[in-house]
């Protein structure tokens, strides 16, 4: 076991609570699962009698393996490694038998039974319209979120802004349905678990003297509700055991409470704090540029990151003009060095992936994502420009027609459309248009304008057409007044608008489009099984994870940080900022040997601001 004088401190801890705090890459795990056989070999604690807790099952399953593979042979009774909703679970499962109980788990969208499905029904009941998919997510989101926060829908909506008609009534009907239907989602597990163990006595003895030491991985990651059921069990004799490090807090969207890391000596009176600062992971250059960097939050422990590493290659800060170059950039970079399964490319939002995917397929690089959930390939504004160049390509097509027609120029009525339904479907929708009856010279106009726009649509490569369909077309018109209504921001939109041309760069026509947007998905989707390709990956998706060279891309001021992170800064709240920078610094220390960062001065015809963390991380290199 060849463990530093810090490490060593901490797996030694045995009785009482104890919080350690562990920068990235000092080898938390490492010291978890010594200490799990620590605790078995040297003190004869029972293996069943420890509870090692992690938020992910990757997270579980990786110490399992871990701790199986160096003390497998200790014992015949495995040590219970489990995330926080398993063990609610096994709380909940356990009283419903006791109480003669069937509870049906509604997170499996293959059933019919889901929890979209119900929320669906429960949104169109409620506001008499169908819900669209983002918004539906954004339910869903803030439901978990008032539950993990232990808090009322009515203390959320006084925090948050949020664009969905009746939320407060689509709460209480949704979770009204469910407890009369004793049905489950994934965040009733842990507020059930908080009400059972708070009720029953038996079950929550049963479970304190069956559990007399408890161990938390990623503390920082714990919601209010993790942290009571934590409280909860490990109460009275408090042999807590928890791993965290409140600079990679970065799940706040999702209910983790990392404020409760700083009130573990409050709630905890005997508890001891114990650091472990040193990085093995990462060069010097890296280690000591992010430590600086981490250390202009002002909520957190006061923690210095330091490595005996060496010495090996300043960070790279790159400037480019646009989004194009910064992939030229990314593959000659790449392509000098040509190791692929050790190279990593993050960004913050999923959309900046698409961009990187045309290029590198393009240039028969292999890459392998993390997270390949992405709502880009069927994005209805995806749909809405592939049916313009429908329309454009076959001006009969009534379909196309019927999905865009409000969404242009032309001031066409639904009764309009009814009407044209009527006529020869082998005739020109414009001309039927020119037909309708009792039309004034002003529609004429309109439907005339619009037929020589199409015709001029159906001559242009699909690039510049989008950019056609966008001004000329007033499409651009269409999504700002869009995002009144949905949670997008225009910025956002044009986003998806600029990576979509990209792809359309690169073909003639339409069929060729809409055959690289499905090749795209589906080598998206497969890209999976390709663990020695380059990782595509958000920062989210890639913490916990290290790789010798990692480049973070699209580093503009409005995405990385956020314009609503800015803007709460800006008003005198500086969590939301302060959560971005520990983002940040999560990405770089991902990287062991060289690490770059990407800025650009130009997207889409608009000029933008390098990330504020680019600037401080430059005025930090200029003081060295």
């Amino acid at each position: 076991m060849n463990l530093s004088k810090e490490q060593m401190k901490a797996m030694q801890h045995i009785k009482g609570p104890a919080l350690v705090l562990a920068v990235p890459g000092s080898g938390k795990t490492t010291v978890l699962i010594h200490r799990t056989a620590n605790l078995i070999l040297n003190h004869k604690v029972h293996p069943d009698r420890i509870l090692s807790i992690t938020f992910s099952r990757a997270s579980a399953r990786d110490m399992k393996n871990r701790f199986n593979s160096l003390y497998g042979d200790i014992s015949h009774i495995p040590v219970y490694f489990s995330t926080i909703h398993s063990f609610s679970y096994s709380v909940i499962r356990e009283y419903a038998y006791k109480n003669r109980i069937k509870y049906t788990l509604i997170e499996d969208n293959k059933k019919n039974l889901n929890k979209y499905n119900i929320l669906k029904n429960i949104y169109f009941s409620i506001n008499n319209e169908y819900v669209a998919d983002e918004k539906l997510e954004t339910i869903i989101n803030s439901i978990g979120y008032i539950k993990n926060m232990l808090i009322t829908p009515e203390k959320f909506l006084s925090q948050y802004k949020i664009n969905i008609s009746n939320f407060k009534q689509i709460y209480r009907s949704y979770e009204s349905y469910k407890r009369n239907n004793n049905l489950l989602d994934f965040d009733d597990m842990l507020t059930l678990a908080i009400e059972i163990l708070n009720k029953d006595n038996h079950l929550l003895n049963k479970y304190r003297n069956r559990f007399q030491y408890i161990q938390v991985d990623e503390g920082q990651d714990t919601s209010k509700a993790q942290i009571e059921i934590i409280k909860i069990i490990s109460h009275p004799k408090n042999n807590l055991f928890i791993v965290a490090d409140d600079d990679q807090s970065i799940y706040g969207f999702r209910g983790a409470y990392p404020k409760g890391l700083f009130e573990f000596s409050k709630i905890y009176k005997n508890g001891k704090v114990f650091y472990m600062e040193q990085n093995y992971r990462s060069t010097k250059n890296i280690v000591n540029i992010s430590n600086k960097f981490i250390k202009q939050n002002s909520l957190r422990y006061n923690k210095n990151i330091f490595t005996e590493n060496d010495y090996l290659e300043p960070i790279s800060i790159v400037k480019v003009n646009t989004v194009e170059e910064q992939y030229k950039y990314l593959l000659d970079d790449i392509n000098s060095h040509k190791d692929y399964a050790n190279t990593a490319i993050l960004y913050r939002n999923n959309i900046s992936a698409i961009g990187i995917i045309e290029y590198l397929d393009r240039d028969d690089l292999p890459f392998y994502m993390r997270d390949n959930k992405m709502n880009f390939f069927n994005h209805w504004i995806i749909d809405d420009i592939l049916c313009f160049l429908k329309l454009a390509q076959n001006p009969t097509d009534i379909k196309a027609f019927e999905n865009i027609y409000f969404k242009m120029k032309g001031f066409i009525s639904k009764k309009q459309l009814n009407y044209i339904k009527t006529l020869n479907y082998n005739q020109s929708i414009f001309d039927r248009l020119l037909n309708c009856p009792g039309i004034n010279s002003f529609y004429k106009e309109n439907f005339l304008e619009l037929k020589m726009d199409f015709k001029k649509l159906s001559k242009l490569p699909p690039s510049e057409g989008i950019s056609y369909i966008e001004k000329n077309l007033k499409y651009k018109d269409y999504l700002k007044e869009s995002c009144i209504k949905s949670k997008y921001t225009i910025d956002t939109l044009m986003t998806m608008l600029y990576f979509l041309k990209i792809i359309a760069s690169k073909v003639k026509n339409l069929n060729e489009l809409t055959g690289r947007i499905r090749y795209l998905e589906y080598i998206t989707n497969k890209s999976t099984e390709n663990k020695d390709g380059i990782t595509l990956s958000t920062v989210h998706s890639a913490k916990g994870l290290e790789f010798e060279r990692v480049y973070i891309v699209d580093l503009i001021d409005g995405d990385f940080p956020s314009t609503t992170s800015i803007d709460n800064f800006l008003k005198g709240n500086i969590e939301s900022l302060e959560e971005e920078r520990r983002l940040f610094y999560v990405g770089m220390t991902r990287a062991k040997k060289y690490l770059s960062l990407i800025t650009i001065n130009n997207r889409n015809g608009k000029e933008v601001k390098p990330s504020r963390f680019i600037t401080e991380l430059e005025n930090l290199i200029t003081q060295d």
